[in-house]
Order: C-alpha cells, then sequence, then structure tokens
C-alpha cells in the first residue's frame, strides 16, 4: 500500500500482537493520562473524533476490504465513548470489511465498569472481541502511589464484567514497578488478580522510564527504589508461583524483558520458574531461553 490512505495523528500505538491490524483512532489521547510510568499520551490533549472522520477514514480502505482480517481502534481508551456512539462504527467496519475476524481495543476496568452488561453484550455482538487492559498491578498500595485510578476490587470486577459479556482480555503487569518497598506485595496480589479473572492471555514487561527515572520518581507517589535485575528476576518468581491460572497464554518477551518467558499457564508453569531459577543462579537473564513448543 504505496500510498497509505489515511494520516495517523501521532504518536500512535498499538499492542504488539496487532502488528498486521489495521488501525483507526476512535479517540485520540487517553481520558486518565495521569499514570506516573506511562508518556504515551502526554503530547496529546484528548479528544474525540467525529463519527464522520472515522466514517470516511473506513471507507477509504474499501478498496482493501477483502484483504483486512484485525482490526484495532485507538488510542488509549475508546471505551470511554457511549455505545451510541460506538455500535455505529464497529455496524461500519463490519459491513466494509466482510472477512474481518477481530476487532479489539484497549480498555481500562473502570470504562468497562461503566458500561452495563447489556452493553459489553452489544458491542461484543458488534464485532469486539479483544480488550487489551493495563493492569499494571494487583496491589492497591501500588495503584495509589502510581495513579492508576483503579483499585484491585475495579480490575477484578471491570474483567469479570467483560469476560460475562463474551470479550476476550490481554492484561499486563509491569514487573518493578513497585520498586523494593512493594514487591513483594505487588507480585502477590497481582498473581490473586489475574487468578481471580482466569484472562485468556497474559503478559509482563520491565518498568522502563522513558524520560528518565528521576522523572518517574517525582511522579510516583511515595519513595521509589528501583529494583535490581536479580530482584526483578524474584519478584518475577514469586509472581509465578502464586498464580493459579487453568488456560491462560503467558508473554514475558517484550522488549524491555531481559529474561524471555513464554508459555500456557498453567501448563509450563514449573518450566518457567525452572529458567527464572536459572535466571536468578546466573544474575542475568539470556535471550536463548525463548521457548519454541508453543
Amino acid at each position: 500500500m504505496q500510498n497509505f490512505p489515511i494520516q495517523y495523528d501521532e504518536p500512535l500505538f498499538r499492542p504488539p500482537s496487532e502488528a498486521h491490524s489495521l488501525i483507526f483512532q476512535i479517540t485520540l489521547g487517553c481520558s486518565w493520562n495521569k499514570c506516573s510510568f506511562c508518556e504515551m499520551y502526554t503530547s496529546k490533549k484528548f479528544k474525540t473524533r467525529s463519527q464522520d472522520e472515522i466514517f470516511k477514514e473506513i471507507e477509504a480502505f474499501s478498496p482493501y476490504a477483502n484483504s483486512i482480517q484485525k482490526i484495532f481502534l485507538g488510542d488509549g481508551d475508546p471505551l470511554v465513548l457511549s455505545n451510541k456512539r460506538l455500535v455505529p462504527i464497529l455496524q461500519k467496519i463490519k459491513a466494509t470489511f466482510p472477512k474481518v475476524r477481530r476487532i479489539s481495543t484497549y480498555a481500562s476496568p473502570m470504562n468497562l465498569l461503566r458500561k452495563t452488561e447489556n452493553e459489553l453484550v452489544e458491542l461484543r455482538e458488534n464485532g469486539l472481541s479483544l480488550l487489551y487492559v493495563g493492569i499494571e498491578s494487583g496491589d492497591n498500595d501500588v495503584l495509589k502511589a502510581i495513579q492508576k485510578g483503579e483499585t484491585t476490587q475495579t480490575t477484578i470486577d471491570g474483567l469479570n464484567k467483560s469476560k460475562k459479556a463474551g470479550m476476550d482480555s490481554s492484561v499486563m503487569i509491569i514487573n518493578g514497578v513497585g520498586g523494593k518497598e512493594y514487591t513483594e506485595q505487588h507480585a502477590i496480589q497481582s498473581a490473586k488478580v489475574l487468578n481471580a479473572t482466569q484472562p485468556k492471555f497474559a503478559s509482563t514487561l520491565v518498568l522502563t522510564a522513558h524520560k528518565g527515572m528521576e522523572h518517574y520518581k517525582n511522579r510516583y507517589l511515595g519513595n521509589f527504589e528501583e529494583l535490581t535485575d536479580v530482584e526483578l528476576f524474584e519478584e518475577m518468581r514469586l509472581f509465578l508461583n502464586h498464580l493459579e491460572l487453568e488456560n491462560t497464554i503467558f508473554r514475558s518477551d517484550h522488549a524491555s524483558n531481559s529474561l524471555v518467558l513464554k508459555g500456557n499457564l498453567g501448563r509450563d508453569k514449573k518450566r518457567m520458574l525452572n529458567q527464572i531459577e536459572e535466571a536468578i543462579q546466573k544474575g542475568s537473564g539470556n535471550r536463548s531461553f525463548i521457548y519454541q513448543g508453543y
């Protein structure tokens, strides 16, 4: 596609697994935009886009309709919009792209809770089937420190509400986000949230301060002391030890992860714990640990 039909309002972000998806920006920026660790949308002021704008962009891709199978809706949290605005967009997508098999978006637990069960079912019936939810932590102290605007309970309730509506979720935890003070409770409580929600997909990445650690500390509500590599591995070991997942596809293979873990939890839990133990003994990660069997 030499002449791309639309021009994005940058920066533009999407999950790694949406690398081959067509992206439509339904909103610009993030309506919350206060998280201590996140710099994704700090250069943008949150705003919604008109239906006419979005429909024109969808129509611009109609010549390629039969080759488009996955679509991601940006930016940070389109589900802040009402169903009155979202459903026509989903219907337009399905009418334009007959072979689309998945529509996905970022979502916050709080925005899921603001919708009724019937509203979530309506979105799923119109094609929205996968939600990417950055949990970051399952611990209330950590969530407060990183200014997430969520609690342990809102996270569990939001994920289970969308699951009941028939939506899949891909949840993400940040290794090291609570520093040394909260490392133990961060690991244990995050595992408890996943156990209570049993997401289809789960992943971890390591805290990365894109504007420097001092900038992160200034936004963090408390005293933050960064974990060493070995302490990050130990936090991951504690996290995995407390996981009781039945059939969750797990990935810890973000660019920030020096120790790559991939597999199915709980089937591959013992193998991954062995990999972590080996990394702790060596004092460093090893990207050759990538599991090729899944």
